[in-house]
């Protein structure tokens, strides 16, 4: 086995011997800009000009670098590093060079701000100083690929594109002459640039340039105005353009990149890179692109079978790695701005975290980058050639396998095998191998010579009546008619998928109908046509749903998105986490944040599209039958809590008036939301309470519930959040918005002339703290959370004449029934007498009478753990409490099936028989009479 040595490379070997003396002047230690900027300086000082020196420095550097990777196995990270900072040093010094030598002749290109359709002029008043001085036009020289991720290889070349912020002219030299446009200087520029790192001379480049990824590639400018790389993007950019503008970045001027100015360039690339809606379409663009890349592979390997051994672009190599990490970040990366980074392996952990991919997949897909990029290294050190392709010598393999650590050519070509398979079955499992999306039904493979919409009259026939008829209603939709071939061919697929399905008892016809309902809409978004032939798994699970109930179909319909879920392998093995939920909320405003994108509007859709996905978990779930009735409201309960603290938050640290960090301020929650027994769709009964000596604390909470209130209610591009009843407050309706502790806890615990009624009293008994500040440890005082708790422990324990409850809550009860029409001949699961709302009154009851005596029935735990905690302390005899709790169960389970399928949730009365029986039983003996009719 060869020593692991740096010496074996040739290319080491020429440096050694040509720059002997000049090795010195690179510091010790892995190459940084400081310490190649000290080395250049050095150069620069020994008679090198500044071309000439760059290329010196880079020899000094992958010299270094070889030693460092292959002897000391220096991270991958380092190496990388060390390469894009050469590129950025060189970069720079490269545009500092081209400015003066190009101003000497054509004075500084001037940005004509009136030609640029991005400027608004907007006047100032008399007495403002109005800046006239002259604003010099930039030249932003972005890095694509590796460059712009920082992650390029030792014997890379750089793919660069020019963009200049504006048009204009330039000044003139001394004398005034030889003005030029600034598309003319900074096409000078270019070649200024080329001329200091890309040209050959007697020590070399610097670094190969390559500019085949601008706009109209090698037939476009080599410089381009901001302004036409927008309209670009938007008339001609194409999908595969998205994944090379996903690593760009601008590199140099460093000045530019320092001083924030180079940011112009986000505001065009974040919209052409990540689409606002989930976006598949790009699945079949990079099935294209990476079939020819490998064709290209093939083509090259076939007059030299060594090629096949290609660790970069053959099966299983590094692009492949790329690819499958880069679909993943487009598809997603417009709703969830945490997707958006540049390296690879930063990516893949995020992809990881946003549970798109699992652990141990982003481990192994880890793994072999690190593994694949040091084989790809070790070949490029051998003689500095552009290669990815393993040598063929003996001594040259042995040599890369020693210096990657392994014991012998055998162990290292079975662990670069080992690691080109896994990267090739995920790469193949993501785009799904040949045929993924095809329609897998008969007839699909015959396709071809016929327009899809003939292929869908074919097709018709075929499936089941009232799903073909539905279908022939299609046939004078506009939208339909509007379809280009290739999205209405997609359609057809689906029809013929659904079909088969049907037929085979996969999904139900109620389904297939369902289906139709919910595409129509779509048609235009053709991303959602391409997701579900792309992932056939997420298209039965859909139609699963879909046949399941109504409401399903209909919440499907409102927020068509979020069926990117359903592909999600956790879906129906995870519960809600409301700490991940508020740790992901916070990661995506801090990636809005980095890109100047987090204004109100954006973090509104934010929250509700999160929201909105979380309940279509939660839902796709309670239908799958995962979750019980009871795990289903705590879900939808705890997402509710958490979406009114991240509001709050963001809300209050966006209040212009604010006057302190945080805010002392509590949302108390009352009915369903307090009892933990929310549904889908229902609105959150709170109270809004402050605890602030400031003397404008009133208007400020005031200002910042109506603003927070207006956050969750508000309709946007992405729907609504929550209905807000703040009914409950203090005097209701007629009472303050927000009131402060002092004056909450007053009118609660009857201290003073305005005082709280019983059924607010009976509504204390479900009420809860849902959001407020943590108390200050120092301090020993005690929150706004726990202040709350102990003001609704002493009106739950206040003594009271029994009697007198007896007869307000029969009394509200009867109020409550009187303002509900109830057929004669059917039960109402909820007001009937019998029904749910008994069961909660009788509870009601039970804690506001007995729990000064007895403390088990304080805790605010639902009505069901209360029943039998009645039961247990003797309130109750022995079984009603455990026959009530079960009759409550029921007949919440038949109500949430009724919401669901949006049916009235009146049953026939022999079918909750027992149940009603159950809870009349428990009405008599706590309240002392039968209900009323």
């Amino acid at each position: 086995m060869a020593p692991a040595l740096a010496e074996h490379s040739r290319f080491v070997q020429r440096i050694r011997r040509r720059y002997a003396s000049e090795l010195p002047c690179l510091p010790p230690g892995a190459p940084v800009h400081e310490s190649m900027q000290v080395a250049l300086a050095a150069l620069l000082e020994r008679g090198f000009d500044l071309p000439s020196a760059l290329r010196v420095l880079r020899q000094l550097v992958l010299e270094r670098l070889a030693v460092l990777d292959c002897e000391q196995q220096a991270p991958l990270a380092d190496i990388t590093r060390s390469v894009t900072e050469l590129a950025e040093l060189a970069l720079d010094a490269a545009c500092s060079l081209a400015w003066t030598e190009l101003d000497a002749t054509y004075g500084a290109p001037i940005a004509d701000l009136s030609r640029d359709s991005s400027y608004c002029y907007s006047p100032l008043s008399s007495d403002e100083p109005v800046d006239t001085a002259p604003q010099r036009a930039q030249l932003w020289v972005v890095g694509m690929g590796k460059l712009g991720a920082r992650e390029l290889n030792v014997s890379s070349d750089i793919d660069l594109i020019y963009v200049y912020d504006h048009d204009g002219e330039t000044t003139g030299n001394a004398e005034g002459r030889n003005r030029i446009s600034n598309h003319e200087y900074f096409g000078k520029a270019v070649k200024h640039i080329y001329n200091t790192v890309g040209e050959v001379n007697e020590h070399g480049q610097v670094f190969r340039v390559d500019l085949a990824l601008r706009p109209n590639g090698n037939s476009g400018p080599s410089a381009v105005s901001l302004n036409a790389l927008e309209e670009y993007f938007l008339v001609q950019g194409r999908e595969w353009e998205r994944f090379a503008w996903l690593k760009s970045r601008v590199i140099a001027p460093r000045a530019n990149v320092a001083d924030g100015t180079a940011g112009g360039l986000r505001g065009a690339v974040l919209p052409f890179v990540f689409r606002k809606y989930l976006d598949y379409s790009v699945f079949e663009a990079l099935r294209t692109l990476h079939r020819q890349i490998r064709e290209h592979a093939s083509k090259r390997a076939a007059g030299n079978p060594g090629r096949a051994n290609d660790v970069k672009l053959s099966r299983g190599g590094i692009r492949e790695i790329e690819f499958t990490v880069q679909l993943l970040q487009v598809v997603r990366g417009g709703q969830f701005p945490e997707l958006r980074t540049r390296p690879t392996l930063d990516a893949l952990q995020r992809l990881c975290k946003a549970n798109l991919m699992p652990q141990a997949t982003a481990d192994a897909l880890a793994s072999a980058y690190d593994f694949l990029r040091r084989v790809e290294h070790r070949v490029q050190y051998l003689d500095d050639q552009q290669t990815h392709v393993l040598p063929t010598r003996d001594d040259d393999l042995a040599w890369i396998a020693a210096s990657m650590g392994c014991a012998s050519l055998c162990a290292f070509l079975h662990t670069l095998d080992a690691h080109r398979e896994t990267v090739a079955q995920e790469f193949d499992t993501l785009l799904g191998g040949a045929g993924q999306g095809q329609c897998n039904g008969k007839g699909c493979q015959k396709m071809g010579s016929r327009s899809p919409a003939e292929e869908l009259e074919i097709l018709l026939p075929q499936l089941p009546e009232a799903f073909a008829d539905k279908l022939r209603e299609w046939s004078d939709n506009p939208r339909v008619k509007a379809l280009r071939d290739g999205a209405f061919l997609r359609v057809v697929r689906l029809i013929e998928r659904t079909g088969a399905w049907v037929e085979e008892g996969r999904v139900s016809e109620t389904a297939a109908l369902r289906l139709t309902d919910w595409i129509e809409p779509l048609l235009r978004r053709e991303s959602y046509l391409a997701l579900l032939q792309e992932r056939p798994a997420v298209h039965e699970r859909l139609l699963r749903l879909l046949g399941a109930a109504k409401w399903p179909a209909r919440y499907l319909l409102k927020h068509p998105g979020v069926i990117d879920e359903l592909a999600s392998q956790q879906l129906l093995t995870d519960r809600f986490d409301g700490v991940q939920f508020e740790e992901d909320l916070e990661a995506r405003l801090a990636a809005l944040r980095s890109t100047d994108e987090d204004d109100e509007e954006a973090l509104l859709d934010l929250l509700r599209r999160a929201h909105h996905a979380e309940v279509f978990r939660t839902l796709a779930r309670d239908l799958e039958g995962v979750l019980t009735v009871e795990f289903v409201a705590d879900d939808l309960s705890a997402l509710a809590d958490t979406v009114l603290n991240v509001a709050a938050r963001w809300c209050w640290n966006r209040l212009k008036n604010r006057h302190r960090e945080e805010p002392n301020f509590a949302i108390i929650g009352y009915g369903k939301l307090g009892g933990k027994e929310l549904g889908y769709g229902s609105d959150l009964d709170i109270v809004f309470v402050f605890d602030d000596d400031d003397e404008n604390a009133g208007e400020i909470y005031a200002t910042f519930v109506r603003k927070l209130i207006n956050w969750l209610s508000v309709k946007t591009g992405e729907g609504d959040l929550y209905e807000i009843d703040t009914a409950l407050r203090p005097n209701g309706n007629s009472g303050l918005l927000v009131t402060s502790f002092e004056a909450y806890a007053a009118y609660q615990e009857k201290r003073g002339s305005n005082t709280a009624w019983t059924w607010e009293h009976q509504a204390m008994t479900r009420a809860r703290c849902v959001i407020a500040p943590k108390p200050a440890i120092a301090s020993g005082e005690p929150g706004l959370a726990e202040r709350f708790e102990a003001v609704r422990q002493t009106v739950i324990t206040a003594e009271r004449d029994n009697a007198l409850l007896v007869d307000e809550i029969v009394a509200m009860r009867e109020k409550v029934r009187a303002a509900h029409r109830l057929p004669a001949d059917r039960f109402d699961v909820k007001h009937s007498v019998g029904g749910m709302v008994d069961v909660e009154f009788v509870v009601q009851y039970l804690v506001l009478a007995h729990s000064r005596t007895h403390p088990t029935m304080r805790d605010n735990t639902g009505n069901i753990k209360l029943l039998h905690r009645a039961q247990k302390c003797g309130l109750l005899p022995p079984g009603m409490g455990e026959a009530a709790a079960r009759a409550y169960r029921e007949l919440r389970r038949i109500q949430h099936r009724a919401r669901l399928d949006e049916i009235p949730t009146h049953v026939d009365p022999d079918s909750v028989q027992e149940e009603a029986a159950a809870v009349q039983a428990l009405w008599r003996h706590v309240l002392g009479h039968d209900p009323q009719t």
